[in-house]
């Protein structure tokens, strides 16, 4: 895959994945909003709904006020509603809509009942409006729960109402209670007071009137036409109203399943917790019976203060996840296509940004083919800029360096040539010289065995004959290493190549002040190898030891074996190769020396002599204690198993 390729794949990634982040908190950032703005409206609506529970109570109050007004009253009540009192409780009750008006003793007992005139004389006291107004003689009002039998004593139609069959929701928590049969009444109590002729309050009794919520929709929808004006979403209802008795809906123009209104269904367990264990208003999406809503939730109390429902109030939450949606998708295609329109200008960057690329590709390939003089351009800026500079600099440093290398190798070539002829014209002399040392030393061994000779003649012939086979030995061995012969293996002594390259070096003046010790290992195998080149391998070695000391020095030769090499090690006591040159010793063309004094090829030629005998070189040196060069040649049994003669 190409620079250009991963690099646009990366931007385009990069894109998408910022946009994608960016969508993502964008369309929770306007989801937190628009449901903040939602919830808000559904608080204000709670706060609304709220106000026409509280009015509901606050009518029935001013009805009684109206009724109870200070009067003078001469007979007792038990009289007094067989009149004209009774008459006017009956047409209050039949035209304000209340489920019961009843006139109640000091005692606690029921007087007269406008909804059932026949039913009197039961303790009605238990209520706690009616026990608040005895105790204190004001009027009462409030939420409260009452018990079957009360409504069985008010009327049968109400006990019946009262009745609801729970069904539980899929939040709700779990009950096995299957029937509720109690009441939860909204009711005002206000104290029946005449004045006697002295002008004197006198206490009559009270008068309490009630509605029944119980299957009661009066109120809820109420809250839903004044708060939410009816509105509907796919038929519907937008904004739904419900009061609870504890987790019971009682009143609610919520839809169940069968498009009823939800009565008997109950609270999700998560808002029950929060609203009528904790007493806390709940603001917050819910589950109610079938659907989410946005909803507002509060306690409501009895006179003393004890939780016993809710009221609640909903919105739908569908109709406003419509609009939700279009904004977050409307802002995703806009995303998207910014991010198509910016493909073609990403296209374009990403070829502008990696021009130096092709230029230096180009370039590259140009120096592969051998145009060493191709330079990229380097008007560019930046990174790019810097990296056409170097490349160019990287270029200008081949170039030079083979033409370097190409100068040293023409010198080389000329220098080779030139040791060749004169190595020809050594071995020519050293051949003519050869075969008049060969007749000196004939003649001296004749003189030597004339009987006339004295002992001084005697010993002048010996040392004529010594030095005169010395000469020869030194011929013989240069003509040996002189002598030009093919690549060919043979079994050899190793010692005794040594020895033969000894016999070149030891009376050379450079070596007149250096001691050679030799340690040779006895009985060392032969080795199966081409004796020119390893002679040339050894005598290299041993001359850039002689060359690494100045003026006096040691020269240990040695040779070992292990588990599966000869070893040949030549140290020496000279001035030591320095550590960070240690690593290229081996290179071709890198010497230490001065000019004219090496080509940096002896090693390199060696190493590679060493490595085609399947061995290998190791060097050891510390600056200015010496070196020392480590030979290893592979012992195989072919080594050491010499071919049968037949």
């Amino acid at each position: 895959m190409s620079i250009r390729l991963k690099l646009s794949k990366g931007l385009i990634i990069i894109i998408l994945v910022s946009n994608i982040i960016l969508a993502a908190v964008t369309s929770l950032y306007v989801g937190n909003v628009y449901f903040s703005e939602v919830q808000t409206r559904v608080r204000l609506d709670l706060n609304s709904a709220h106000d026409t529970y509280i009015n509901s109570i606050n009518q029935i109050e001013e009805v009684l006020k109206a009724i109870s007004i200070r009067r003078k009253i001469s007979n007792p009540l038990e009289q007094e509603v067989k009149g004209d009192l009774g008459q006017v409780l009956q047409y209050i009750y039949i035209n304000s809509g209340m489920d019961m008006l009843t006139l109640v003793g000091t005692d606690g007992r029921v007087i007269y009942r406008a909804h059932n005139p026949q039913q009197n004389g039961d303790d009605i006291s238990e209520i706690p409006i009616i026990k608040k107004v005895l105790e204190e003689w004001k009027p009462a009002k409030g939420t409260m729960i009452v018990s079957q039998e009360i409504l069985q004593n008010e009327s049968e139609e109400l006990a019946n109402r009262a009745i609801i069959k729970i069904e539980n929701t899929p939040k709700s928590h779990s009950t096995s209670k299957k029937i509720e049969k109690r009441g939860m009444i909204i009711a005002a109590a206000v104290p029946f007071i005449t004045l006697d002729t002295n002008n004197t309050e006198k206490k009559l009794g009270l008068l309490i009137g009630s509605c029944l919520i119980n299957n009661h929709f009066g109120i809820v929808d109420k809250i839903k036409s004044e708060v939410f004006q009816d509105q509907s979403y796919e038929g519907e209802d937008i904004g739904t109203a419900t009061i609870f008795f504890d987790d019971l809906r009682i009143s609610t123009n919520v839809k169940g399943t069968n498009d009823q209104r939800a009565i008997g269904s109950r609270m999700s367990s998560e808002v029950y917790d929060h609203v009528i264990n904790n007493g806390k208003v709940w603001d917050d999406r819910a589950f109610v019976v079938n659907n989410w809503y946005i909803t507002s939730y509060e306690p409501i109390r009895d006179p003393n203060n004890k939780i016993i429902g809710s009221l609640y109030v909903g919105l739908l939450e569908e109709p406003y996840k419509e609009p939700q949606k279009i904004i977050i998708l409307f802002f995703i295609i806009m995303v998207s296509i910014s991010t198509i329109a910016s493909l073609p200008l990403l296209f374009f960057y990403t070829r502008k940004l990696l021009k130096p690329m092709d230029n230096i590709i180009n370039m590259c390939k140009k120096i592969i083919a051998g145009d060493l003089t191709a330079r990229c351009c380097s008007n560019f800026t930046g990174e790019m800029g810097i990296l056409c500079k170097t490349i160019n600099q990287m270029a200008e440093a081949i170039e030079k360096r083979e033409q370097e290398l190409h100068r040293i190798t023409q010198q080389q070539l000329f220098q080779s040539e030139k040791l060749a002829s004169i190595g020809r014209l050594s071995a020519g002399i050293a051949h003519e010289i050869n075969n008049p040392l060969t007749g000196a030393l004939t003649f001296a061994h004749l003189l030597k065995q004339k009987k006339n000779n004295n002992e001084e003649d005697i010993n002048d012939l010996d040392v004529i004959i010594r030095e005169t086979t010395r000469v020869r030995e030194i011929v013989k061995g240069l003509l040996d290493f002189a002598r030009q012969t093919p690549f060919k293996k043979e079994f050899i002594n190793i010692n005794d190549i040594l020895n033969q390259v000894l016999k070149l070096i030891r009376n050379q003046k450079e070596f007149k002040s250096i001691v050679i010790e030799t340690k040779y290992l006895k009985n060392i195998p032969d080795f199966h190898g081409d004796k020119n080149q390893l002679q040339q391998v050894f005598l290299n070695t041993i001359l850039n030891a002689g060359e690494a000391i100045t003026k006096t020095g040691t020269i240990k030769i040695s040779t070992s074996i292990d588990k599966n090499h000869i070893i040949i090690s030549i140290k020496d006591t000279g001035c030591g190769i320095k550590k960070e040159n240690q690593n290229k010793i081996f290179d071709p063309f890198y010497t230490t020396k001065a000019v004219g004094k090496g080509t940096g090829l002896g090693l390199s030629i060696s190493y590679g002599i060493v490595q085609q005998h399947g061995g290998f070189l190791e060097c050891k040196s510390e600056e200015g204690k010496g070196t020392t060069f480590n030979i290893f040649l592979p012992i195989k049994k072919n080594n050491t198993e010499k071919p049968k003669k037949k």
